[in-house]
């Protein structure tokens, strides 16, 4: 019996979940599926920059795991890009890793899985139970920044 496979962490959840080339009827499209943990992969890979062993890291995962991650997301984009595919962004082993904020001290820090757990969440630097989810830390806008960061150019 193979064994189970593990839970990635991932940060982002896309709003828009389903990419298609101009001009092509959809009844007309192959389609490409790439998981929640390829595209958080890509994500921290490809759009924040950071090295194969801190996203391992980040995804609470192994290196090699990453790198065979990341290797399916780039070669199912490629195939969808040069083949005129359709890629669909959905499924995959992954728990949802969010941010919560302590009412008391401010501090924030990252939980996964929180509806299972809530009772017994405190916050690390008070021990205070007085939490709310902050969605807008650590999150990325459409500009690719974090949202609440300043922009002087606007």
């Amino acid at each position: 019996m193979p064994r189970p496979p593990k839970w990635r962490r991932v940060q982002f959840l896309p709003e828009i979940t389903y990419f298609k080339p101009a001009g092509v009827p959809l009844k007309q499209l192959d389609e490409v599926k790439l998981t929640v943990e390829e595209l958080e992969a890509i994500r921290l890979k490809d759009l924040e920059g950071l090295e194969q062993e801190e996203c391992a890291e980040k995804m609470e995962i192994s290196r090699p795991t990453f790198f065979r991650i990341i290797n399916s997301a780039r070669s199912k984009i490629a195939d969808a890009l040069v083949n005129g595919k359709a890629i669909r962004i959905e499924g995959g082993n992954f728990k949802i890793s969010q941010f919560v904020r302590c009412l008391k001290c401010g501090n924030v820090w990252q939980e996964i899985s929180i509806d299972d757990k809530k009772e017994d969440i405190k916050c690390p630097s008070c021990n205070n139970k007085e939490l709310i989810l902050d969605d807008n830390y650590g999150r990325w806008c459409h500009r690719h920044r974090r949202r609440g960061d300043s922009d002087k150019s606007d």
